[in-house]
């Protein structure tokens, strides 16, 4: 395994490293990271000096490690692990890190691996100094699927009276603190095939992805008025014609990644034409969507993007029409959730199962911003003519399972974009001055 010297490390290569390793998580499909990209990162490490260890848990893995003595005061947290690609959309080889000008292209780029590769240097940097205090450091293999290994070293740093007093979570994106996320909830809902048949004309009808503004395919970011929702355009379509579903396919990658493109068979009924066997099942799940995309769910606390809620899977298994929506919420509340969208199913669809996932031990982020972490961000950013500002970032992140210990958090990474859809990027001026700014944030919270 090839592993990077100091004496001729940069950011970009490191990157250029990471993103070589295929991690992509892909639980429908049985696709999980294998051992190849942590050990990558703790031999790298091990060669600068650090020492870390490997953690294992139901097949996923996580590299642990911690720098200088004393009390817990950060931890550092960012993920290896990747959304699957769809490798038509993309114009470059999606595991390559392909440069282009200011940018460089890769699965990861951006969300994370840019980020594990400027953590990793900012530890390089910061092993060298007696600290007056312990800073922590993780990198996750499951973030993309949950979590649980983030969550399982919280409930151990918890349970071992290790807990930091901040976390830099360094999974955002674009050179702000991110000091709000809200929290993830999954919902499924299957209802049993109909089949009826019926004379009329069997017609095909694409409906396509459109992202005017910001390019990427992460639910989170997908925002009602400005972007299309291929399915929720599809049931809107049926919701205001005669058309009658036949089937559905589509380029369904992930509960939390939009479809790119959706084909409904429809039968549009008349006389003349031929016998069709038309699904009154599927027909009602999918006019569904558009009530429920507008469910009145209500949230705790205050978000900039309110609640989001997207339908961004659809399989068809033992006779059932199967629907995955991506919810997300400034709430806590599972029965809450629940409640609103059985009552929706039930005016639409009374005959449907409703099941409602979320990690009960998962909160959201809210750091209020005069906190001394975003302070200290805030100021080191300036130094390096960054000017900003604390923002609410759209998607759920692992400081969901540090903060309801009491741990103060931000969210942190480098300009980039396609987040989750092709051709996602990273901008290299950002990202090399990425590790700088890790090791003068952690310094200044070691000192305060």
């Amino acid at each position: 395994m090839k592993i990077l010297m100091v004496s001729s490390m940069d950011v970009v290569e490191l990157l250029s490293e990471l993103v070589k390793f295929d991690t992509t998580n892909d639980p429908a499909k049985g696709i999980k990271p294998s051992k190849d990209c942590p050990k990558f990162i703790m031999d790298t490490l091990s060669s600068w000096g650090i020492d870390s260890e490997l953690i294992e848990k139901d097949g996923y893995y996580a590299v642990y490690g911690e720098i200088g003595s004393g009390k817990p005061k950060l931890l550092f947290m960012a993920h290896f692990d990747v959304v699957p690609v769809n490798r038509e959309e993309w114009e470059t080889e999606p595991f390559e890190l392909t440069i282009k000008g200011s940018r460089a292209y890769g699965r990861g780029s951006a969300d994370d691996k840019g980020n594990v590769a400027s953590v990793m240097l900012a530890l390089k940097e910061l092993s060298k100094i007696e600290l007056e205090g312990k800073i922590l450091f993780a990198f996750t293999g499951d973030e993309e699927i949950g979590g649980k290994m983030a969550m399982h070293i919280a409930e151990k740093l918890k349970s071992e009276n290790n807990l930091p007093e901040y976390m830099i979570n360094a999974d955002g994106i674009g050179m702000k603190p991110i000091i709000r996320r809200r929290k993830g909830f999954g919902v499924t809902i299957s209802v049993p095939s109909e089949r009826i048949k019926l004379i009329g004309v069997l017609k095909e009808r694409k409906f396509k992805v459109n992202t005017p503004i910001l390019e990427t395919r992460h639910a989170a970011y997908f925002l009602p008025g400005v972007d299309t929702h291929p399915m929720i355009a599809l049931s809107h379509f049926l919701r205001n014609s005669n058309a009658l579903a036949v089937s559905l396919e589509g380029k369904f990658l992930k509960g939390n990644v939009v479809p790119s493109e959706v084909t409904l068979k429809y039968l549009e009924p008349g006389e003349g034409g031929e016998e069709v066997e038309a699904d009154m099942g599927l027909m009602k799940l999918l006019k569904a969507i558009v009530p429920l995309v507008r469910a009145p769910i209500k949230p705790e606390k205050y978000s900039d993007y309110g609640v989001s809620i997207t339908p961004n899977i659809y399989s068809f298994k033992d006779g059932k029409h199967v629907l995955r929506l991506d919810i997300r919420a400034m709430s806590h509340s599972h029965k809450d959730i629940e409640s609103t969208i059985k009552e929706v199913v039930a005016f639409n669809i009374p005959e449907a199962e409703v099941i409602v996932n979320s990690n009960e031990k998962a909160g959201y982020l809210f750091t209020h911003p005069e906190e001394e972490i975003v302070r200290a961000m805030l100021e080191t950013l300036e130094k390096f003519g960054e000017k900003a500002e604390p923002v609410e970032g759209p998607g759920a992140a692992d400081s969901r399972f540090f903060t309801p210990y009491g741990v103060k958090a931000i969210d942190f990474g480098p300009r980039g974009g396609n987040i989750h859809g092709p051709n996602e990027y990273v901008e290299i001026n950002p990202l090399k001055i990425l590790p700088e700014v890790y090791k003068e944030v952690a310094l200044k919270l070691i000192r305060e």
